[in-house]
């Protein structure tokens, strides 16, 4: 932390010193070319204005004819002050005409002669920091016939020409003096202001350098998904409240993300947190739960079990990206094993499957070949138990084709295990819904369906008989003598006879065919799609296999016959119930003419039967 604020208060000062050097040395160079510009243009003007002095005085000499007379002038102009030279220069006409004049008159060097040859101001600046320097300028007279004096009446000269010229040259070390004092008052002032700014600055700054720091080593750590560090105290009022609140809100933060990450492991399963980051994982939990919350309304408003098993499969293979499963229904009381979706069976769970004998997860990784059941011995497989209730198990088997495949897999049980515990209720109400839609609808004796599944099927059957044109053989079943046996040896051995004519039916009809016991010792049958052939061939089947059966019970064994009466639908009416009643007559008929019979149904039965009944 000190070290990281250490390096930006390191940073800034730099870049600060930096700043203020920069603009100090701006400065600095600013007042030096400003300074310099300021004196050469203040000693050229001096020059100039010596220059025209001298000029016009010369012309008045000249005049007044007292030329003789300039070399005195001369030399008291050379002794004003920072005048080290002047000298006069003619032209070639004049020395023409009036001759080489005075000794300092004559052309001394290649600036001279330029002047002369382009009649144009020259300037030479000899500068030296710690020698003297020199400000030279040579100007040119020229010939004008304008203004107070003629030059072209005393010169033989045309306008323009150049007539000499005048040389002066002036020290500079009085400005360069002045401009090297000013310039060291004017950095030792910028140099004192530069180091007061930086330390008013820094002393400002340093409090919220170490602010950004600590902000700065928060937020790193809450990026790794550490919320548990603070800002330090800094030195100011302002910090000290910025630190402060945002302690504040990392507090609730941090106790915030533990509420919910307590309260949403009660819904969902433990599990392996998928980043070190608590945001991101209470996100996570967040997007599961509500995910399992909309799946379990979901299922809340399916009508059947199989409904449910379905959103099961949807949720495995799209939610959870699982390709290769299968869902098992195993019932602990009869051990019974129910495939209810199956995608990619690789085993026959019927027999003895390990999972469903141990109750626990069977893992190929754990072992090889740990079930021996399996088809494909190349596949990965993981085989996951879930108890429903007591007497129901779910069996969800997953296979892949590697190792590697397997353990993504595995990384998926916590979210499967949350929406089937989500949906366990579900399951165990519609199963308990469809047990007791089977119990209401079926004989608990004989476990075949009831006079009420008849009567609430009725309506479709006949619809379908008629729409399809399907007829339907209805046979009327009653025991023989069924009341001598429980006058003789008691009801239990009654209910076991009843319960072998019940297996009998069973056993000898088609799955499209319904068995309903009518009541009592009475029995029907609804023969589908047939005709009077079939429904005379079964009915003997019935008779025969039964008569053939051995009732045991209490150390009691006998066998019973049966007899039947047979109709058929819509053949001998088209009212479902008078047909009925027409087998009914004809079972009355089978019972009075000897037993152990069949009779199908004729109009001769009429005559001595009453069916006034409405129906």
């Amino acid at each position: 932390m000190k070290e990281s604020s250490l390096d930006t208060s390191r940073k800034i000062s730099i870049l600060l010193i930096a700043i203020m050097s920069f603009l100090f040395v701006l400065l600095i160079s600013n007042v030096i070319y400003n300074f310099r510009a300021y004196g050469l243009t203040s000693i050229e003007s001096k020059a100039k204005i010596v220059a025209q002095v001298v000029k016009h005085s010369l012309t008045s000499h000249m005049v007044n004819n007292v030329m003789d007379n300039r070399k005195v002038f001369l030399e008291q102009i050379g002794t004003l002050k920072d005048i080290d030279d002047i000298w006069l220069v003619r032209s070639p006409a004049v020395i023409e005409q009036y001759g080489k004049g005075l000794n300092n008159e004559e052309l001394r060097d290649a600036v001279d002669q330029k002047v002369l040859d382009t009649a144009t101001e020259q300037k030479v600046i000899n500068e030296n920091l710690f020698g003297a320097s020199t400000f030279r300028i040579t100007i040119p007279y020229i010939s004008s016939s304008k203004g107070a004096i003629n030059c072209i009446e005393c010169h033989t000269s045309k306008e323009g020409d150049v007539l000499g010229a005048i040389s002066i040259s002036m020290t500079m070390d009085d400005v360069k003096e002045v401009g090297i004092n000013t310039i060291t008052n004017t950095a030792i002032i910028a140099l004192i202001l530069t180091l007061l700014i930086l330390y008013i600055i820094n002393r400002v700054l340093n409090p919220f350098l170490t602010l950004f720091d600590s902000i700065k080593n928060v937020m790193k750590r809450a990026h790794k998904g550490e919320y548990s560090t603070r800002l330090e105290k800094t030195n100011s009022k302002e910090g000290e409240e910025v630190s402060l609140w945002i302690n504040n809100f990392l507090d609730k933060l941090e106790n915030t993300l533990n509420n919910i990450e307590k309260e949403i492991s009660v819904f969902l399963s433990k599990k392996s947190n998928v980043s070190q980051d608590p945001l991101i994982n209470v996100n996570e939990a967040v997007t599961n739960l509500s995910c399992v919350y909309k799946f379990r309304k979901t299922i809340e408003h399916d009508e059947k079990l199989e409904d449910i098993y379905n959103r099961i499969s949807y949720v495995l293979e799209h939610k959870l990206n699982i390709k290769n499963f299968n869902i098992l229904e195993s019932d602990k009381i009869s051990n019974e094993i129910k495939v209810v979706y199956e995608k990619d069976l690789h085993c026959n769970p019927h027999e003895c499957c390990r999972t469903n004998r141990t109750n626990t997860i069977t893992n190929s990784c754990q072992f090889d070949n740990i079930c021996d059941k399996l088809k494909d011995k190349d596949v990965e497989y993981i085989c996951i138990p879930y108890t429903i209730s007591h007497d129901l198990d779910l069996i969800i088997t997953m296979t892949a084709s590697s190792k590697e495949e397997l353990n993504l897999l595995r990384e998926q049980i916590p979210l499967i295990d949350d929406y089937i515990h989500t949906a366990k209720p579900e399951i165990v109400t519609k199963k308990l819904m469809h047990i007791l839609e089977k119990s209401a609808r079926t004989d608990g004796l004989t476990g075949l369906f009831n006079r009420k599944f008849l009567e609430e099927s009725v309506q479709t059957i006949v619809a379908q008989a008629k729409r399809n044109n399907i007829k339907y053989g209805i046979l009327m079943i009653d025991i023989d003598y069924f009341k001598m046996v429980n006058d003789t040896y008691g009801h239990d051995v009654g209910d076991e006879a009843i319960r072998v004519i019940a297996q009998t039916l069973r056993e000898n009809i088609r799955s499209s065919d319904i068995a309903v016991r009518y009541g009592g010792e009475e029995f029907m049958i609804l023969l589908y799609n047939c005709e009077e052939e079939y429904v005379l061939e079964i009915a003997e089947k019935l008779r025969i296999t039964f008569s053939q059966k051995q009732i045991t019970k209490n150390s009691v064994t006998f066998s019973k016959t049966i007899s039947i009466g047979a109709s058929i639908f819509p053949v001998h009416t088209e009212n479902f119930w008078e047909c009925v009643k027409y087998a009914d007559i004809s079972l009355y008929d089978a019972k009075h003419s000897g037993r152990n019979k069949v009779v199908l149904f004729s109009k001769e039965l009429l005559k001595n039967s009453n069916i006034d009944e409405k129906y």
